[in-house]
């Protein structure tokens, strides 16, 4: 039997934190926690609720409502994946698109939601055999985890990453918006007061503009395998 451990996957936005983390999971049976999407959960509430608007986030209502916010993963039988609910409604393609994008990080921003979303964090990483990914999973939610990486790549190429799944997707978007909301995502997140993206002093820092998924999938796990390994 290997040994169990915490992956933690910290990086910027389109850096195939996720695609890598789900692929990683499913290869060591790990379960894959997805915090962005927890995140966007959350956005999609206040959406729906009106705290956050163009004009106007009642940051207050919104903290005031978090104990009657549920999010959680449920294996969807479907396709054998875990995938995001919002107090038991599957929510996974109301939280992908560029609206909830836009407001995402200002969400983040505020540090009574972030402290809770950690502790429902916690309390998922709570048996070990989970790899996350997200913003500050290295730094904030799983300081001690026992492998952390940082991923990283250029805006631009980030940004056509992201255009082409919007695309196929059906979104009708613009590279220029998708480039603009990259450009504001990063400003905000790196410079948030509350668990700024940064990579974890003992982060295994790398960029992904010229490895494919399968090639960063190889690096990842020479990684991994000798912490897993019994010896």
């Amino acid at each position: 039997m290997s040994n169990k451990i915490i992956i933690a996957i910290d990086g910027t936005s389109s850096t195939g934190k996720s695609t890598l983390a789900k692929r990683l999971a499913k290869k060591l049976n790990y379960i894959y926690i997805d915090s962005g999407a927890m995140y966007r959960a959350l956005t999609h509430y206040a959406l729906d609720k009106k705290y956050i608007t163009e004009s106007v986030f009642d940051s207050q209502k919104l903290i005031k409502d978090i104990n009657n916010i549920n999010i959680d993963f449920q294996l969807n039988k479907d396709n054998d994946k875990y995938e995001i609910h919002l107090n038991d409604i599957p929510v996974e393609k109301h939280i992908r698109t560029l609206t909830v994008s836009n407001y995402v990080s200002r969400i983040a921003t505020i540090g009574e939601l972030r402290k809770h979303m950690v502790k429902v964090q916690h309390s998922l990483g709570a048996g070990k055999g989970i790899i996350m990914d997200g913003r500050d999973i290295g730094t904030v939610v799983f300081p001690n985890a026992e492998l952390k990486f940082y991923l990283d790549a250029s805006t631009e190429l980030r940004a056509k990453r992201r255009f082409k799944e919007l695309i196929d997707n059906r979104h009708d978007i613009t590279y220029d918006e998708v480039l603009s909301n990259i450009k504001l995502r990063d400003e905000q997140d790196i410079n948030r007061k509350n668990s700024p993206l940064k990579a974890a002093s003992d982060s295994i820092i790398i960029k992904t503009d010229k490895l494919n998924l399968s090639e960063l999938e190889d690096v990842m796990f020479s990684y991994i395998t000798p912490l897993i390994s019994n010896k």
